[in-house]
C-alpha cells in the first residue's frame, strides 16, 4: 500500500497572511492547507520512490493536464537530480494527455480524455501517469481502462492528492503525496474554472469564490 502524508479533518491550516498569497485571491481563501515547501518535500521523496522501484526502465512520464503541469514539472526535476546522483537512473521520456471531468466545483459523471488517439504509441512501453488529484477515481479508471486496451508493458500511477470523500471508488494510486479532507482545494495548478493556477500553496476555496468564478 502506498504510503503518504494524511491531512486531517479538522486540520486548520495556516493564516493567509504568513504566506505570500497573490493579493487578487486574498478574499476568495479561507487557509492555506499545504504550504509550498512541504508539496516539494514530499514530491522529492516521490521521485526517490520512484526511481527506487523503476530505476533501469525507460520510463513514459504521461502528465494528465491541466491541473497535473507543475507537479508534473517539479517530480520530473527531482528525478533528473536523482538520474546525475544515484545508482540507479531512470531514461525518461514525456507525453501530455488532457482529462476533464468537473463542471464548477463538482466532479461530474461524464470523464472525456483528450488527445487519447495518441494513447497507441505507449503500447509495450512502461508508462507513469502523473495525476495531480484523485477524488472519486472514475477519472483514472478511465483513463487506465483505455490504456489497457494499447497493451502497455507496465503502468504506475503517481498523484500528489488523494480526497478522502464518501463518492470515492476505492481506487488508490501506486504513489501519493497526501491525503486530504473533502474540500474544494486550489492552487499548484489546481484550478477552479481555470482560476487559481497561478498559486504556489494549496489553499481551500471559501464559499463566496465558488459563486464569484462560477460558470
Amino acid at each position: 500500500m502506498a504510503s503518504y502524508l494524511q491531512i486531517a479533518d479538522d486540520e486548520k491550516g495556516h493564516d493567509l497572511d504568513l504566506f505570500c498569497v497573490p493579493r487578487h485571491y486574498e478574499s476568495d481563501l479561507d487557509k492555506v492547507i499545504i504550504p509550498h515547501g512541504l508539496i516539494m518535500d514530499r514530491t522529492e521523496r516521490l521521485a526517490r520512490d520512484i526511481i527506487q522501484d523503476m530505476g533501469g526502465h525507460h520510463i513514459v512520464a504521461l502528465c494528465v493536464l491541466k491541473g497535473g503541469y507543475k507537479f508534473f514539472a517539479d517530480l520530473l526535476d527531482y528525478i533528473k537530480v536523482l538520474n546525475h546522483n544515484s545508482d540507479k537512473s531512470v531514461p525518461l521520456t514525456v507525453d501530455f494527455i488532457r482529462v476533464k471531468s468537473y463542471c464548477n466545483d463538482k466532479s461530474t459523471n461524464s470523464v472525456r480524455v483528450i488527445g487519447g488517439d495518441e494513447l497507441s504509441t505507449l503500447s509495450g512501453k512502461n508508462v507513469l501517469i502523473v495525476e495531480d488529484i484523485v477524488e472519486t477515481g472514475r477519472t483514472m479508471q478511465t483513463l487506465l481502462s483505455l490504456l489497457s486496451e494499447c497493451n502497455p508493458k507496465m503502468v504506475k500511477v503517481v498523484s500528489l492528492l488523494v480526497k478522502r470523500t464518501p463518492r470515492s471508488s476505492g481506487y488508490r494510486p501506486d504513489y501519493i503525496g497526501f491525503e486530504v479532507p473533502d474540500a474544494f482545494l486550489v492552487g499548484y495548478a489546481l484550478d477552479y474554472n481555470e482560476y487559481f493556477r497561478d498559486l504556489s500553496h494549496i489553499c481551500i476555496l471559501n464559499d463566496q469564490a465558488k459563486e464569484k468564478y462560477k460558470v
